[in-house]
């Protein structure tokens, strides 16, 4: 099985920490240069500094907040200046929580604007060099709310869901160059987004973290969260060689929580 990534350049959005940087190091193991995008310089350097070159890999980072698209505009345009890019990873942190019906208009266009929008901002920015070598790789991290949609997180879920609905569109139209786009949808990941989202459920109904946690698990046919590096690895096949003719896909990596097929 061919995964090798060496010579190939990949942009991995969000990848100051969490789930982006574990892209980030398994792409790199696999020897591909990584490019980082996050808003925080000083995680970013930090986080680059984990990579691994022994195969000669170059990796650098660049700053955008994906609050701002004007920003992801500048930063993958500055990008493509200086090398093409092979692979890019769609990511960034998911909407607040809440119940749809307690949510703003604004929260929507946000969330839209953060997902959405950047997305494709990025993939039409790195397309034409994709086209022109016959080779390219989309992968997008969103979340099993693709196929379930999960509770308490209404503008998440809709957004999610607009996301998935865009690269299956996008996967047909580009198909034809040799391009694939795939989604990953992580279940219940150990991040700081979960923790996070653990603390707000836990103090909803006046239990602890623990007894949150042991509740959640319950409904994990494994029993337990996922690591980054578990999404990582998925992301690092799709990106690879040997991931081919795997196009137009939403793939849960969840330890087969998701209830559909």
């Amino acid at each position: 099985m061919n995964l090798s990534l060496e010579g190939k350049n990949a942009v991995v959005c969000g990848s100051s920490q969490g789930i982006g940087l574990a892209v980030a190091q398994e792409l790199a193991l696999l020897g591909a240069n990584c490019i980082l995008i996050a808003r925080n310089s000083k995680k970013l350097g930090e986080a680059m500094n984990t990579l691994q070159s022994s195969l000669h890999q170059h990796h650098s980072f660049t700053v955008a907040d994906f609050s701002k698209p004007d920003e992801v505009r500048i930063a993958i345009d500055t990008i493509l200046q200086h090398q093409p890019i092979h692979i890019l990873v769609n990511n960034t942190g998911g909407p607040p929580s809440g119940q749809i019906t307690e949510a703003k208009e604004d929260e929507f266009i946000d969330a839209f604007h953060q997902h959405l929008v950047n997305n494709h901002i990025l993939a039409r920015a790195v397309l034409p060099g994709m086209k022109r070598r016959k080779f390219g790789r989309i992968i997008n991290i969103i979340s099993t709310s693709v196929k379930v949609p999960l509770p308490n997180l209404g503008v998440s879920n809709t957004i999610r869901a607009s996301v998935a609905s865009w690269a299956k569109t996008l996967s047909i139209e580009v198909g034809q160059y040799n391009i694939t786009v795939n989604n990953i949808l992580p279940g219940y990941t150990q991040t700081k987004r979960l923790q996070t989202l653990l603390a707000q459920t836990a103090k909803k109904k006046k239990q602890t973290i623990e007894e949150t946690e042991q509740q959640l698990m319950q409904d994990i046919p494994m029993k337990r969260f996922g690591a980054a590096s578990e999404i990582a690895a998925m992301a690092a096949f799709l990106a690879s060689p040997a991931a081919s003719y795997v196009n137009g896909t939403s793939i849960p990596v969840d330890g087969g929580r998701t209830g559909s097929l």
